[in-house]
This record gives structure tokens, C-alpha cells and sequence, in this order.
């Protein structure tokens, strides 16, 4: 409960505090998941339109460069997964640290103790030359690399933050070097190029869940107590539409928000919901209000 508030819509709100002035010194911009015809999906994943993402990042951007505290920001754009199941560098495997000491299950019991193939991030600012390739880290260990807790390790040092979260974040290097300007451009783009469609035919709303929207849904049913139901997790999906699986989350996220609030929770609680699950019965209506999260931490 304690950072609830800090979530907001893109749409209503992010564009709103760009405009104003009134964003935080770090915000995390999530995309749409779900492919409906009223508001396609914008994160990348198959068989999601690709322009549709870069539309994302067009916006994210123009809004960003269009706020009066454009010359304070460092824009972060990257990716969880690689773009294909080859990459020619070797994974590093030497001195990756477990984060927690977890152990996976059997039969591989997987250590977590390596790295994945690169994925591709960009740093976009007014403090950085164009042009700018970072190669390799400089620390803080030897066998340090850039990756995905690389975000939390420099957020502690920018911020001065007490403590790391895991292990993984305390080894991985940080990035603030990327800043190498003692001025900031002037010449950095107002707007962007629109991004060219790609695909003819639109979101299909009847569609089965691809495995990660399946575990959107599991995870949302933690939030309004479907995961103590008999259909959690497997059953809950199984027959789910793209549409159902939208209004699903959407729905238990603002039943979630709706009983805190009426009950006076107090923000440093742990709340659990308890109910049994109600699958949508039929094809569901059009979501207008289901946009993409923007959480102010």
C-alpha cells in the first residue's frame, strides 16, 4: 500500500506532469500488454505490432523533450529479451554473483549465477554527445557488467541510497559515466519521425493468452484473492481471451485500489483480499480505460 499513489496513467497523468514540470527524479514507464482494438499493445512482444512500441517510445520521448525539466533528464530505453536466440559474444558466466543464494528446482537446480545474451539499451539526454557507445564497465569489480540491475545500482549512487537489494545490483556497473557534457545540447529533436505500420490486420481481441499474459493474470489474481480459487493458477487462464484477460487485470488492480481505500488500510499493511474467482462469461466489452501504468518512484 505504501507507494500506491505513485501509480498513474500515461495518458492522463504522465503527459500531464511532463507539461508541468511535475515529475519525480525517477519514473518507470510500463507499456500495454494487451492487444485491443481501442488500445493496441505497445510493448514489442510477437505478434504485437512493432510500430505500435515505437510509437510508445515516440511519445515517451516528445513528452519528456517538451517539459521545462528537459535539460535535467536521462531518459533510459531498454529491453528484457534479445531480439533472437543467437548472439555471437559469449554469455559471461565468471564471477556473476546469485542475487539472493536461491537454488532452482529440480532437475537443473539452476544458481542463477550467469548472465543472458545483450540486449540493447539507450541513453538519451542533453548531457551526452551524440554518438555515444559505452564498450565495457570500468567496476566497481573486475568481472562487473552492464545489465538489467545495472538501473537499481545507479539509481542507489545517483540518489545516495543506504543499501543495495540483492547481490546482482552491488556487483553490476553503473552507468552515470554516460553523461559526458558540461553543457546541455540544444540542437536534441522536438518531435520524432512517426513510425511506419507494419501488419495489415488489427488486434485480435479472441485470441489465447501468449504465457507471459497468462502470468499478467496470475499475478494479478494475488491482488484480488483469486489465487486462494481452485482454478489458480492453470485453470484461470486456460480459456481466457485477450479481452477477458485485459478487463481481468484491469478489474482486480481497481478492486484492489477500491477496498484499501474504503477500509483505511494503512500504507505500511500487507493486504490480502480473499474472494472466488467469477470468469467473464462471453466475449467482453472494449476497455477504453485500460491504459499503461506510469509508476512515480
Amino acid at each position: 500500500m505504501k507507494y500506491l499513489k505513485n501509480f498513474h496513467q500515461f495518458d492522463l497523468h504522465f503527459k500531464k506532469h511532463c507539461e508541468e514540470g511535475k515529475l519525480p527524479n525517477y519514473v518507470v514507464v510500463e507499456q500495454r500488454y494487451f492487444d485491443l482494438l481501442s488500445v493496441p499493445a505497445n510493448d514489442d512482444h510477437p505478434s504485437h505490432d512493432v510500430s505500435e512500441g515505437q510509437k510508445f517510445v515516440k511519445e515517451v520521448y516528445e513528452a519528456l523533450r517538451s517539459s521545462p525539466q528537459w535539460k535535467e533528464m536521462l531518459l533510459v530505453i531498454t529491453y528484457d529479451e534479445h531480439g533472437g536466440f543467437y548472439d555471437h559474444v559469449p554469455t559471461p558466466t565468471t564471477g556473476v554473483p546469485s542475487p539472493d543464494d536461491f537454488v532452482g528446482p529440480e532437475p537443473y537446480h539452476f544458481k542463477f549465477d550467469r548472465l543472458g545474451v545483450r540486449v540493447p539499451t539507450f541513453f538519451v539526454s542533453p548531457w551526452i554527445e551524440p554518438g555515444t557507445v559505452i564498450h565495457r564497465p570500468s567496476g566497481p569489480y573486475p568481472t562487473s557488467e552492464f545489465e538489467h540491475s545495472s538501473i537499481p545500482a545507479t539509481v542507489k549512487k545517483i540518489f545516495n541510497l543506504k543499501e543495495f537489494l540483492t547481490k546482482r545490483d552491488s556487483w553490476a556497473a553503473t552507468f552515470e559515466g554516460v553523461i559526458n557534457r558540461k553543457n546541455p545540447r540544444v540542437d536534441c529533436p522536438v518531435t520524432l519521425p512517426e513510425p511506419v505500420k507494419m501488419r495489415p490486420t488489427e488486434a485480435k481481441e479472441t485470441a489465447k493468452l501468449s504465457d507471459f499474459q497468462k502470468e499478467l493474470v496470475q499475478m494479478a489474481a494475488v491482488l484480488n484473492g483469486d489465487h486462494k480459487s481452485d482454478m489458480y493458477p492453470h485453470k484461470l487462464v486456460e480459456k481466457m481471451t485477450v479481452a477477458e484477460a485485459a478487463k481481468y487485470v484491469n478489474g482486480a488492480f481497481n478492486k484492489f485500489c477500491d477496498e484499501c481505500q474504503r477500509g483505511g488500510i494503512h500504507e505500511s499493511e500487507i493486504v490480502e483480499l480473499r474472494k472466488q474467482v467469477e470468469r467473464p462469461k462471453g466475449r467482453s466489452f472494449i476497455y477504453k480505460f485500460f491504459k499503461c501504468l506510469v509508476c512515480h518512484d
